[in-house]
Formats: structure tokens, sequence, C-alpha cells
């Protein structure tokens, strides 16, 4: 049984329906039964694969996650970027984008994001007259911004699957993340003026206000910073942060007097939920790409890559236009598990560093979130508007044209994602 049958068999699957890791795990299975090899070696090796240190800020940064959005956080964060950005024209929609920033410094989940901030947004602004798809739209492509900035699941994943350093990967989205916002925020401005969008607020804050907004907002914006400030000292490894995380977000809600403990047992319900989803992908993944390994798959795939082009800029184009067809097509987790030993070593051979190439891989899946046919954000976004996922496709397509441009700065110019974490950890 060839690696090629392994892969035909993958697709055939999928496209017929079957869960992502369901799709993965049976022709893995199907192959060590050809192979007569043992099925404990199957078993062995997802076992391993989730035998992780990093792998355990996974269901962390989840839990912090959900507990904020149960706990009230989120609208408190929502009123400090409206007191930050909102006297701009079209000024929900930069806050809509700026909240997505700020969240994600606590989130590091596109679908987190959309879960906990997105609904408030979207109200905000359909109550001020914003077309309800525009707003979807905008909540959509501002909450690719969560992955790409630190705490990120998606990197931990990368850093796990390509067996790179965590912490520089998570360092490495600052700017990153920083330039995806000015993108969206620039063309935001545009279109504001273009169509009229209102401010956010038509009037000053008055003192009171301002004060008022900062002592509800400034506990909450706080935890980014310990996240941030930790990593950056070295007094906590991002496994670390996410438990801190964990340990403020629950302090925080009681504090608020909005956690219960039903609400928090539910909290951890949803989280179990989520991990089991992640883990079983990465362990189905896992040995997905042993099969391929096995097979040479990886191998042949540099060696063909490496004989188109030897360049690492027009190498890091060609993996742009695959990542950005598989974000269309798989699950942003199990696209990092299979890719990454087939894209990466041809562009390390090349010269490109893991750690810019991990950004640009998390960043291409991402847009891929917001792009048919499997377009994850704009299927959760569907019930939450009541809009039918055709048009919400449609709404969101004006948004590429920044994130496009977005990550064409940080594919050729690697330094944007390599500055930070040269910096530091040299």
């Amino acid at each position: 049984m060839s690696g090629s049958f392994v892969i035909i068999l993958f697709i055939f699957l999928l496209c017929s329906g079957l869960p992502i890791a369901v799709s993965m795990g049976l022709p893995s299975a199907l192959y060590l039964m050809v192979a007569g090899i043992p099925a404990s070696q199957l078993i062995q090796r997802m076992v391993t694969s989730l035998n992780s240190f990093p792998l355990l800020a996974v269901p962390l940064f989840i839990l912090a996650a959900t507990l904020m959005n149960t706990s009230g956080i989120t609208q408190r964060l929502f009123e400090f970027s409206k007191l930050i950005v909102g006297r701009m024209r079209g000024g929900l929609a930069q806050v809509n984008i700026f909240g997505s920033l700020v969240f994600a410094g606590m989130s590091g989940a596109a679908l987190a994001d959309i879960g906990g901030i997105g609904s408030i947004e979207i109200k905000a602004q359909t109550d001020q007259g914003y077309p309800i798809e525009v707003s979807a739209a905008l909540t959509a492509a501002s909450a690719t911004i969560g992955p790409i900035f630190p705490p990120s699941i998606p990197l931990i994943i990368y850093a796990a699957a390509s067996e790179s350093s965590s912490i520089r990967l998570l360092m490495s989205g600052v700017f990153p993340g920083l330039i995806i916002t000015f993108a969206l925020m620039v063309q935001v401005a545009i279109l504001a003026r273009k169509y009229n969008w209102p401010r956010g607020v038509e009037r000053k804050f008055t003192k009171q206000e301002v004060l008022t907004v900062l002592k509800r907002g400034i506990p909450s914006m706080l935890m980014p910073v310990f996240m941030l400030v930790g990593m950056l000292s070295g007094f906590f490894t991002p496994t670390e942060v996410a438990a801190v995380a964990v340990a403020y977000a629950t302090v925080l809600s009681m504090a608020y007097k909005e956690l219960t403990v039903s609400s928090f047992i539910n909290a951890c319900v949803e989280t179990v939920k989520s991990t089991a989803s992640v883990l079983f992908i990465v362990a189905a993944a896992a040995i997905f790409a042993w099969v391929l390994t096995v097979e040479q798959f990886p191998q042949r795939a540099s060696a063909f890559m490496l004989t188109v082009s030897d360049n690492p800029y027009v190498l890091l184009l060609i993996a742009n236009v695959i990542l950005l067809l598989a974000g269309m097509l798989l699950e942003s987790n199990s696209a990092i598990m299979i890719l990454t030993p087939i894209l990466l070593p041809p562009l390390m051979a090349a010269g490109v560093d893991p750690i810019h190439f991990g950004l640009v891989m998390v960043f291409n899946l991402m847009i891929g979130m917001i792009t048919p046919p499997v377009g994850m954000s704009i299927y959760m976004l569907s019930p939450i508007t009541g809009l039918s996922v055709d048009k919400l496709f449609k709404a969101v397509t004006p948004y590429l044209l920044a994130l496009l441009v977005a990550l064409m700065i940080l594919t050729f110019v690697p330094q944007v994602s390599l500055w930070l974490p040269n910096l530091l950890f040299t």
C-alpha cells in the first residue's frame, strides 16, 4: 500500500463528509494493517504525539477564553476599546478590530474571538445602523488576528509539529498582529469615508465616564500585559502563562461577581469538549504524517519543490498558494500537522527560518477560515447573525484585500516576525 493511495483515500473520505480526524485515521490504520505493523504502534504513536508539555497550553488557553466569555470580561474590553478608538469615523468598526487585537492577547484562537466578543460587536454596530452583513464580515476578518498575536493555539501546535521553540514563535507574532490590525483599520477608515459610516461616539467622554470605563476595563486589560511580560522576562513558559491566564480569569470573574459554580462547571465542560476535538485531530494527524514519512512522501515533495527553485521567496510564494488552498478545505490544526513536515524541509533547505514560516503558515490558514468552502469562522457566524453562509462569504470578500496585503508583508519581510524573538532570545 503506497503513500499515494493513503492520500487519495484521505481526500475521498474527507470529500464524503467524514470528520477530518477520521479521514486521516482510517487510511493510516489501514496502511498499518496491510504492512503488518501491530495496532499497538498506532496507539503508541498517537499517545506519544499528545505527550507534549507545550500542548498542555491548549486546554488552558481554551478554558481562560471560556471563563472570560461567561463572566462579562469581554463586555468590559469592548467598552475600553470604544474609549480608545470609538470617536473615529466608522468608530464601532474600528472598535471591532481593536477589540479583536485586545481579546487576541487572551484567547489565542479565531473562533474564541468570534464567540466571545463577536456578538457584542455585531449588535453594537447594527444598533447604530450598520448592515448586519458588514458587521459580521468585519468580525470574521478581524478574528484572524487572534491566532497571530500571542498567545496563539495554532502557533503552539506548529511548535510541536516543527519541534521549534514555542516561546520564540509566540513572541514572533507581536508585530505581525499589529500589522494585520493596522491594515484592517486603514481599509475600514477608507470604507467609512466612502459610505459615511457614523462615529462610534458622537460626543467626547466626560472625565467621570473615562474613569468609570478605565476602572472597569483596566483589570481585564492587565491580563495580556501580565502574559507578555511573563514570557518576555523568561519567568513563565507559554504553558505556565496559560495556567496564569486561567487563574487570573477565575479571580477576576469572582471579583466581578459574575462567575457562579454552575457557569464555572459549564466552562470546564466546554473546555473538555473543545480540547478533545483539537487533540483528537492532532493525534490522528500525527499518525497520518508518520505514514507519509515512512513512505518518504515529505522527502519526495521536498526534492520536487527544490527542483522548481531554490530561491526562498519563490518557495514561500508556492507555499502560500498551497496553504491558502489548504485553508479553504482543511481545519487549521490538522492542516498544520499534515503540511508542516512536507513544506518545512525544502523551505529550511532554501534558508527560510522555521519561526518565520510558522507565522506565514498560520496566517494563511486563518485567511482560509473566512473563505469558501470550509470557512469555519463564517459557519460560526451564520447562526449568530441569521444570515446565509453564501451571503457572509460575499460580504467578507472586500476585507481579503487588507489581509492579503498583510500576508505579503509577513511573507517577504521576514524581519517583521523575526526581529523581536531574535532580540530577546539571542
